[in-house]
């Protein structure tokens, strides 16, 4: 909703599939951005901007809770060059283009292309979004 900002979408695959984002409690969106950072990264920005949008900054005080317990363990909490806290690591910048690391300049590019036709702004992404993708093309391509 361009007015309110509001996201809403209904989850496509894995334990919470055919559940509407506004159905799911804080610790069941929590469960599912982990489940994307692992198989699907180019849908971690967008959870991540449904929890910002609808709990603010206090989800991300606790990213590794009892929601996600396992994301110590496997190097996804915070300050592991994840999205919740500090400036995006290169393995962070892989994942939010969904590309595998090592991956050359010129799929960098296409992977940008791509998601920001989807993400966009003036498309029906947010700016949040589109900063993140812009965010993991820089320090991708300029390292």
């Amino acid at each position: 909703d361009h007015d309110s900002g509001r996201i809403n979408g209904q989850v496509r695959q894995g334990q919470f599939a055919g559940r509407a984002f506004d159905d799911l409690s804080l610790d069941e969106m929590i469960r599912l951005r982990h489940d994307c950072a692992t198989n699907d990264p180019q849908s971690v920005p967008i959870i991540e901007t449904v929890l910002d949008r609808t709990y603010g900054a206090e989800w991300r005080a606790d990213p590794g809770g009892a929601a996600s317990g396992d994301d110590a363990a496997s190097g996804e909490g915070a300050g592991a060059g994840s999205s919740f806290a500090g400036p995006m690591s290169r393995a962070e910048a892989y994942r939010v283009l969904g590309l595998e690391p090592g991956a050359d300049d010129a799929a960098v590019k296409k992977a940008h292309r791509l998601l920001m036709k989807r993400f966009h702004p003036d498309h029906g992404g947010s700016d949040y979004l589109a900063a993140k993708l812009n965010e993991a093309k820089d320090i991708l391509l300029n390292s």
